[in-house]
């Protein structure tokens, strides 16, 4: 009887012996983008593939059973997974990049994945763990940290905006996995409507990128990704964060769900962070810069064998406090502002007490952002290659609370609402070629709603933008160029304004009112534009990269350089456009040398970039030489039109010896040079005109970083000390005229760090905690792009120290629960 059944047995088992498997798959980073070109191999079997671009493999004639397969690409950890054959779907696998910089694979800036030294244009990349070691005021604050070159204007903590190699505002696109962020970025107190605690990654690009993106990217492109499922299939996972941050109390909490299984994917998170003024040895408590930030990202999608599709959801809220650096003369303490118009006397304001510094409460005068987004990308094989599509809407409302005693009036009131479309097809190689062409663009529609203040008129615009790249690789060289063409059409109608008999301020009006003025006259114009880009990497040898490239970028001019004329109430400036304005188009030249070998990396990267039409705004003074300003104080800004040349370059060093593991010391500097080519400015105000304004100081930033090796058992893991060090140079090179500009000194800051991961016997991580100093010694220091420098009512004060100052001494604490 056991011989039957043992032959019985056999015979069952004998199709299953013979029977041969297809293993299929993809492999992803650990956000869920592709990793190209990625080894697959069974060791046990000698057999073996490598992925495709998009990270797809396939590997036939496998023997049934259990398998272990390994993963491995460069600027990734090796993962050995074991498979049981066959499988009824296609395998996901998740790699994890190491900490190497060189090798980094990207998806910013290029068509195709890429490593950053293959890449002829300049790209850096900050990972979600380097971020998540950072106390940041914002997402653009983390990726300031930790990319040369990379620049913000600052207007208090939680205001950002993004500044590559001296160049900023529209110049910059700003993009949330992919998506063109649209919010009224053209003001100076606008920032950036992202959910830092949910990045997974920043990707930036340094030099013009109107290639792929069009308008608006002729200095760059700084992609915040947010983070995808990661997890094993059919389990639920998630993180609870909380933070602390001693120079504002800010506090900060931020809870996340993921879950995919059979494809399917789904993510939430929510965050709340709410903050008081913050404080510095100066200046104390600077008055009105707290804010409450409330932040909602939801994301559905599938991941099949035929591609994937996700939809993305947000909800930005913020409360932002509007500081207007108003202060008693004598004992330099801040001031209330009590009244709109003749009543509002500087000398006779109210001195703000320490109860209400301290208060988390949102004042009167403040600023009420809201934005929302709701867009589809997708990855679809078409024909030989792959379809990339992405559309969406996105809404952004901001209002801007400026007048005492009616609170609930709001002075700026937009509602922008923006259609964003993509569509790019990737070739499937041919004979060596990689071809990608696309198009993409926006439509969008900007109102006045319940508003008495008017700097930019309601405005309609649409665009459109056709490219093509070409990549082909000739052994050690690789050589990429494309083309590109521009539309863009901005129209408005007339728009007239007059005065609310009941309430004494502005309202929007019809053209038969009474009293009323055309404030803005109707407008339309078409600004095209031609955008290209030639260059290349040559590996000579293992380890040394040459890369080179030229870029024309083209930006068509925004809507207050070509349409303001009214205040901002929140950057307490008027403004006033030239309807006149071309095109901005700029040629630039980007050399680099990169060199990597284990336990080292450097690069250096040098830039010239000449400016055509560059526009840049302009302090006006009367016949007497005094600053124009109305009965507020709020000053006259008048856009200008000059050539540009800024050049420059970063340097960047990562050392890891492999006689010491767990140590590694980066460093990185920057430096840029913005000179002003208007004859006619320089004949009359010589050198004080001979810089650009907004170009940031020469930077260097160091870090001493020691991390424990892992031991099996060990219960503290990833365990880190780190110091570091960031050095501002003196501004000397400074926009001058009429004192729009005045020079900065230069400044050390120092941070110190430490963190750990606890995990429980099993090996899973059951918590991460995180502490860590910055501006250690609490230096009083001005960054010369930080906004309230300059926010000023006195020539001269007791202590000689004039605007506000920066942060001072910042300990902050923050606990990851991951479950």
């Amino acid at each position: 009887m056991k011989l039957l059944l043992t032959s019985f047995f056999l015979l069952l088992t004998l199709p299953l012996l013979a029977q041969t498997s297809v293993l299929r798959g993809r492999v992803l980073d650990q956000r869920g983008q592709p990793v190209p070109f990625a080894n697959v191999g069974l060791l046990a079997l000698q057999k073996g593939t490598a992925a495709d671009e998009n990270g797809r493999f396939t590997l036939p004639d496998l023997p049934a059973g259990a398998q272990q397969v390994q993963f491995s690409a460069v600027g990734y950890t090796t993962a050995t997974q074991t498979v049981m054959l066959p499988l009824a779907l296609l395998l996901t696998v998740r790699l994890h990049s190491t900490e190497s910089t060189l090798g980094e694979v990207v998806v910013t800036g290029v068509s195709r994945s890429t490593e950053i030294r293959r890449s002829p244009v300049p790209i850096a990349a900050l990972t979600g763990r380097e971020i998540r070691l950072n106390a940041n005021g914002n997402a653009i604050d983390a990726a300031v940290r930790g990319v040369p070159g990379l620049a913000a204007v600052t207007t208090g903590p939680n205001i950002s905006k993004p500044f590559i190699r001296g160049l900023g505002y529209n110049r910059v696109l700003t993009l949330f996995n992919g998506l063109r962020q649209e919010g009224q970025q053209w003001g100076d107190e606008h920032g950036i409507e992202v959910d830092g605690y949910g990045l997974d990654r920043v990707e930036v690009v340094k030099g013009p990128a109107s290639l792929l993106y069009g308008s608006d990217a002729v200095a760059g492109v700084v992609n915040l990704l947010p983070a995808l499922p990661s997890g094993p299939t059919g389990e639920l996972h998630g993180e609870a964060l909380a933070e602390y941050q001693s120079v504002n109390g800010l506090v900060g909490n931020s809870l996340a769900f993921d879950y995919q299984k059979n494809g399917f994917q789904t993510s939430l998170r929510g965050s709340h962070r709410q903050a008081r003024d913050y404080r510095n040895a100066v200046d104390g408590r600077v008055y009105n810069t707290g804010f409450r930030e409330l932040n909602l990202t939801g994301m559905v999608g599938m991941q099949k064998e035929w591609g994937a599709v996700r939809l993305w959801l947000t909800a930005y809220n913020n409360r932002q406090e509007i500081p207007d650096g108003s202060r008693d003369s004598l004992s330099r303490a801040f001031t209330r502002q009590l009244f709109d118009g003749a009543q509002d006397d500087i000398n006779n304001r109210p001195v703000v007490g320490q109860p209400e510094l301290k208060s988390y409460g949102i004042s009167n005068l403040h600023q009420h952002i809201q934005h929302y987004r709701v867009f589809a990308t997708s990855e679809l094989p078409a024909g030989p290659g792959e379809l990339r599509l992405l559309l969406g809407v996105q809404q952004n409302h901001r209002q801007e609370f400026n007048h005492p005693t009616a609170p609930r009036q709001s002075g700026l009131d937009l509602q922008l609402t923006t259609l964003n479309y993509q569509a790019r097809y990737l070739f499937q190689d041919f004979n060596g070629y990689e071809l990608t062409v696309g198009v993409n663009g926006m439509g969008q529609d900007n109102r006045h709603l319940n508003a008495t203040d008017f700097a930019i008129p309601p405005y309609r615009l649409f665009d459109v933008g056709g490219f093509g790249v070409v990549k082909k690789a000739f052994r050690a060289l690789e050589l990429t160029g494309g083309l590109r063409y521009d539309t863009r059409v901005v129209d408005w109608n007339d728009f007239y304004t007059g005065l609310d008999p009941v309430t004494g301020f502005g309202r929007q009006a019809d053209a038969g009112t009474p009293g009323a003025d055309r404030q803005f006259s109707d407008f339309r114009k078409v600004y095209r534009g031609v955008s290209a880009s030639v260059g290349g990497s040559y590996a000579v040898g293992p380890n040394l990269i040459l890369r080179a490239n030229v870029a024309r970028g083209y930006r068509a001019p925004n809507i207050p350089e070509i349409g303001s004329n009214g205040l901002d109430p929140g950057a307490h400036i008027i403004y006033l456009g030239n309807p006149d304005f071309q095109p901005e188009f700029n040629w630039q030249e980007d050399v680099g040398v990169l060199w990597k070998t284990p336990g080292f990396e450097a690069s250096a990267e040098a830039f010239y970039n000449h400016v055509e039409n560059f526009i840049y705004q302009a302090k006006q003074f009367d016949a007497n030489g005094q600053a124009l300003s109305d009965q507020f104080g709020n000053s006259t800004y008048k856009f200008e039109q000059a050539a540009a040349n800024l050049f420059g370059g970063e340097v960047a060093f990562n050392v890891q010896p492999r006689a010491l593991p767990g140590l590694s010391w980066r460093t990185g500097a920057a430096l840029v040079i913005g000179v002003n080519e208007n004859k006619p400015l320089r004949e009359r105000a010589g050198d004080d005109g001979r810089y650009l304004p907004l170009i940031p100081a020469p930077t260097a930033q160091t870090e001493l970083r020691f991390t424990l090796p892992d031991q099996p058992g060990r219960r503290l893991a990833n365990s880190y000390l780190r110091l570091s060090v960031a050095g501002t140079a003196r501004q000397n090179r400074f926009y001058a005229v009429d004192g729009a500009e005045t020079a900065t000194p230069g400044y050390l800051l120092t941070g110190l760090g430490t963190g750990t991961t606890l995990r429980t016997a099993a090996g899973r991580d059951v918590l991460q905690l995180v502490l860590q100093a910055d501006n250690l010694f609490d230096v009083a220091y001005q960054a010369h792009l930080n906004r309230l420098k300059y926010f000023e009512y006195y020539r001269a004060s007791p202590n000689g120290r004039l605007g506000i100052y920066s942060p001072g001494r910042n300990l902050s604490v923050k606990v990851v629960v991951p479950f």
